[in-house]
């Protein structure tokens, strides 16, 4: 079975170019288990690391111990038959406990960092447009679990907004100021419960922040 991290909101998963030396997701692996340094990983998977989580998302990583190991777990993202879950807070409030959203996401033509939700055949867009598929569930008051089979660039952030359920204190969609009492670097609150392949493959139980325990 790979390797599973829990990856604490506030940090990269790789370092940024303009602070290689800062804290991150791979300079912690990398100190754990300093034989991955040289192994001959492809670009862009340094480490072993499969996939990547924002900075301000926290929750398991997948992490392969081989190259071919990481070949066999990246044709498992790319054959979108992995099922993610989510969690994540939500100031808003709506009337109902289950949905979900389908809608192709594509990268906003005015703000490069952006994404945007296919509204309409002329919806403004940069480039192509990706399909995303995203299911809701109420957990709580303000805390729902979202399940997702595509990973698109900031996909359950844009779709869960697009329903009403922007994430609080995700300025680039509508959820407003993070509270003034949350750690340094958490924009917002989202926590990858895991992955889960058909073939019995899967990340191990990471802890729950306690905003996510339902």
């Amino acid at each position: 079975m790979p390797t599973t991290l829990s990856k604490p909101p506030g940090i990269p998963v790789f370092p940024f170019h303009d602070t290689p030396e800062a804290d991150c997701l791979l300079h912690r692996l990398l100190a754990a288990q300093p034989w991955r340094e040289s192994v001959d990983w492809p670009t862009g998977f340094a480490g072993g690391i499969c996939h990547r989580l924002d900075v301000s998302t926290s929750g398991a990583v997948w992490i392969a111990d081989s190259p071919q190991e990481l070949q066999e777990l990246r044709e498992l993202f790319s054959s979108h038959v992995l099922t993610k879950t989510y969690r994540f807070q939500t100031a808003r409030q709506v009337d109902w406990n289950h949905n979900r959203c389908d809608r192709p996401i594509a990268h906003d033509k005015r703000r490069k960092k952006r994404m945007v939700v296919q509204r309409g055949a002329s919806t403004p867009h940069r480039g192509r447009w990706y399909e995303a598929h995203t299911t809701f569930e109420r957990l709580g008051t303000h805390l729902w679990q979202a399940t997702i089979t595509t990973g698109v660039m900031h996909q359950i952030r844009v779709h869960a907004a697009f329903v009403g359920l922007a994430l609080q204190g995700d300025r680039f969609y509508g959820g407003g100021q993070p509270p003034e009492d949350w750690p340094e670097g958490m924009l917002f609150r989202l926590h990858h419960v895991g992955l889960q392949a058909p073939d019995g493959r899967h990340t191990e139980p990471v802890p729950l922040p306690d905003w996510a325990v339902s």
